[in-house]
């Protein structure tokens, strides 16, 4: 009789993390890292930026696009390979290799829940929020990819299998009777000034959100994308304002620090649904929001909030308060995330065309064959691949980031003490030789 040990099947350790810049715009999980005049840059939006009259014209201004595209590389002893993509550029290339590699070498994929729990304390001290946690991240998807691959199932299927067969989209783009004419049960616009515009300001935005509740009918869902550019007083006057527009619902319109700001904007308009979480982090960050009842539902980016295994926890919290969680973009990362949750009922299409009256991969051409939704939505079966599904596609100008991060100098660098040659003109520390 075989012992227990016996029994389990040998499985493959982490090997190698590798990871790479992407050269150019438009390819990744950097939704913003696009050629100019992408209606997600160049459009007028309401951003925190917006009360400086010189950063309102294009989100870039301000550097929105700053850090750029990442992707991982995990790689098993059996050879297999998990890869993911997000956004950090360079300085996410740098805190994988000389902070988060030391927790994954030699580690059992399987470990996600320690392996997430090392790297989130061990980063606290600088951590806890933004980049950091952003970076875990992307780690955490390429190691649910790389364990779909080596069992050989959809990532959905190892989180809880398929709630449904069909997975319904809303869209995000400038024009909502575009969404509508595509098929998407409903559109989502960005509100195109902010407070620092003042009451003309104001008063653009309802005209704003009139036209574009016009162009597509009284019944098809509306709603409006705040950008973290409002304020309290601001919000339940816009609101006010809106009510016989039929909003769908108001997002992220407060600072997502201002937890009790979305208090006092319920209280004033409790029959109006707020929504917020895109640009929040870990369970942590998100116990307060599920906590107070304020919010309608919950819009975490699997790409930033943790990854699949820190979402799970955030999901699992949520359906306790009956809260539904609606991922912020992310593609096919977010799709298997949707369809394994009985409490997240549809998912957002982030319109990557650039005039966004058009339907294209999320990450541009970075995979070969990104699913993505027809009529407005996608059939659960197109996900039955292992892993995340995707493959890398070969002529995407993918950098290896270990020449960027530890570039061979030509010769030594001289201490700070010590005379400097330069070679060029003959001069030793600016004097004649």
């Amino acid at each position: 009789m075989a012992s227990p040990s016996e029994s389990v099947q040998h499985f493959p350790k982490i090997k190698a993390i590798k990871t790479f810049l992407i050269q150019g715009v438009g390819s990744g999980g950097d939704y913003h890292n696009v050629e100019g005049g992408h209606w997600l840059i160049d459009s007028k939006i309401s951003t925190p930026m917006s009360q400086y009259e010189r950063y309102r014209k294009s989100r870039t201004s301000w550097g929105i696009n700053v850090l750029g595209s990442f992707c991982v590389e995990v790689q098993a002893s059996d050879g297999i390979k998990g890869f993911a993509t997000g956004f950090g550029g360079p300085p996410a290339c740098w805190l994988v290799k000389e902070h988060f590699e030391r927790f994954l070498i030699g580690a059992d994929p399987r470990d996600t829940n320690h392996l997430f729990e090392q790297m989130y304390r061990a980063s606290m001290f600088y951590g806890r929020k933004g980049l950091p946690v952003a970076v875990i991240s992307v780690i955490d998807l390429a190691i649910w990819d790389l364990l779909g691959k080596i069992r050989h199932e959809p990532v959905y299927k190892m989180i809880g299998g398929a709630t449904r067969e069909r997975l319904d989209f809303y869209c995000t783009g400038p024009e909502p009777a575009a969404a509508k004419a595509m098929g998407f049960f409903g559109g989502k616009v960005p509100l195109p000034y902010g407070p620092g515009e003042g009451a003309e300001g104001m008063q653009r935005n309802v005209d704003f959100l009139r036209k574009h509740r016009e162009s597509v009918g009284p019944d098809f869902p509306l709603m409006v994308d705040c950008y973290m550019s409002l304020n309290v007083p601001y919000t339940i006057e816009l609101v006010k304002r809106c009510q016989d527009l039929n909003v769908n619902w108001f997002e992220e319109c407060l600072s997502p620090d201002d937890i009790d700001g979305f208090e006092l904007i319920k209280r004033a308009h409790p029959r109006t649904k707020f929504t917020t979480g895109e640009h929040e982090y870990s369970r942590y960050g998100f116990r307060k929001l599920i906590e107070g009842r304020n919010l309608d539902i919950l819009q975490p980016d699997v790409m930033w909030v943790g990854g699949i295994t820190e979402l799970l926890k955030i999901s699992a919290m949520a359906s306790a308060y009956d809260i539904p969680v609606v991922p912020h973009a992310s593609g096919p990362y977010s799709y298997h995330f949707v369809v394994s949750q009985a409490n997240s009922p549809f998912q957002e299409y982030l319109a990557n065309s650039p005039d966004g009256k058009s339907v294209l991969p999320v990450f541009g051409n970075l995979f070969t064959n990104e699913p993505i939704p027809e009529k407005g939505f996608l059939d659960v079966s197109i996900l039955d691949k292992p892993g995340f599904g995707l493959e890398l596609n070969p002529s995407v100008p993918l950098i290896d980031a270990t020449n960027v991060l530890n570039p061979a100098p030509e010769k030594p660098l001289p201490l700070s003490h010590e005379p400097q040659h330069d070679k060029s003109n003959g001069v030793l520390n600016g004097d004649s030789v």
